[in-house]
């Protein structure tokens, strides 16, 4: 017994996850290749998880660790970011995956009923935490037609015109969904047109070791900028949830106000995936750039299965594990494309609906060894030849 609505708006009002609805097409169509969730084929280190093996019978395995993270793995974390990313003011807190670090940035950040900035396509995930936090002024911005790149005219307009101003920015770099990189010339004039507004830049840099031809990654520090960090992706961890924040050291109660989220939500990350992240690090970040290095040739297997959609339909790819393209103009519906495609061709892709385009697809290259990936490009060209020829017969 009970009433719909008595349901929390905040809960209704959230988007359905597309990955769930994903997860049960996959389940309801035999023998579909999935190129639709942002996973990589690998597992962490060997040498990592036989030291973690060892570890099961240790008592402090089971108990509770610090709310912030084990001591030794955020000494770990603050080296690496003063030596790989060039953040030397930040103070670390280790999550259960980047996503649980993206909530606590914005219950720690924002109140409800605050607008915030994103820029299409944007991150489901990220999306859906400002809906199920009250957060639902929402203004999203818009790409470069031909890059992808967030368009800082306009959010320099926007945060100026707005009132009250904007609370927080958030970009991925490089993008989910689009496997788009930003420039750090671009992501600085974006970090210096939130610092002269008055807002926060949020920065996701969960892909920071997906580059690509020679592209660099880089990122910013600054009172306000709060960074982002995975292990999911980089050491195959994705089971394991680990995720940490680099947050500003000079803010005055930024860690009394996180400490009190996390708390709140998973006390602390799991003690041993810690352990795992902190023997995975010691293996070192080449070991993961070696890995990366493999995903070029799922990449260039993919863009030739989308070359059906035409010249310019494809963009990203740059970095992280995503190609983004448009579907023809008559596919506006793209779940049905999705479907069509699972059930008709065996392949499984993500809509771009969710990520505030319609009309467009989401496809993971990092989820297959090259063997399955050929077979995932072949019946995905089939059926994206089928599609522009006949349609969804």
């Amino acid at each position: 017994m009970g009433s719909y609505g008595m349901l929390a708006k905040r809960a209704v009002l959230t988007d359905t996850p597309v990955m769930v609805q994903i997860q049960e097409l996959l389940r309801g169509v035999k023998g579909a290749v999935s190129l639709a969730q942002g996973v990589v084929y690998w597992q962490p280190p060997r040498t990592a998880l036989e030291k973690v093996q060892e570890l099961v019978w240790e008592p402090s395995i089971s108990r509770y660790g610090a709310d912030e993270g084990l001591p030794e793995l955020r000494e770990a974390l603050t080296k690496k970011l003063r030596e790989e990313n060039n953040l030397c003011k930040s103070s670390v807190m280790v999550t259960a995956g980047a996503n649980q670090a993206f909530v606590n940035i914005v219950l720690t950040l924002c109140d409800a009923g605050d607008s915030v900035v994103m820029f299409a396509p944007y991150y489901f995930n990220a999306y859906m935490a400002f809906q199920m936090t009250g957060v639902t002024d929402i203004l999203v911005g818009p790409g470069d037609p031909n890059t992808l790149y967030p368009d800082a005219d306009w959010l320099e307009k926007t945060l100026r015109e707005t009132k009250p101003t904007p609370k927080l920015v958030t970009v991925v770099n490089p993008g989910n969904p689009s496997g788009t990189y930003i420039p750090e010339p671009l992501l600085k004039k974006i970090s210096d047109i939130c610092k002269n507004a008055g807002c926060w830049l949020v920065v996701d840099n969960t892909y920071e070791y997906f580059m690509y031809d020679g592209l660099k990654h880089s990122c910013i520090e600054g009172n306000h900028i709060v960074n982002i960090f995975s292990f999911s992706k980089a050491y195959g961890m994705m089971g394991w949830r680990v995720g940490y924040i680099a947050f500003p050291s000079e803010v005055d109660g930024f860690a009394a106000q996180l400490l009190k989220i996390q708390d709140n939500i998973p006390i602390c990350a799991p003690i041993i995936s810690q352990r795992l992240a902190l023997h995975s690090m010691e293996v070192g970040s080449q070991w993961v750039t070696d890995q990366v290095k493999d995903l070029v040739k799922n990449r260039e297997l993919l863009v030739d299965a989308l070359s059906p959609l035409g010249e310019g339909a494809v963009k990203g790819g740059e970095g992280a594990i995503y190609l983004w393209a448009k579907l023809p103009e008559k596919f506006a519906k793209d779940f049905e494309v999705v479907r069509w495609l699972a059930n008709k061709h065996g392949v499984v892709l993500i809509p771009g609906s969710p990520c505030g385009c319609p009309g467009h697809i989401r496809i993971s290259f990092g989820g297959l060894v090259e063997a399955d990936c050929r077979l995932a490009s072949e019946r995905l060209k089939k059926g994206l030849e089928e599609l522009v020829r006949d349609g969804m017969v």
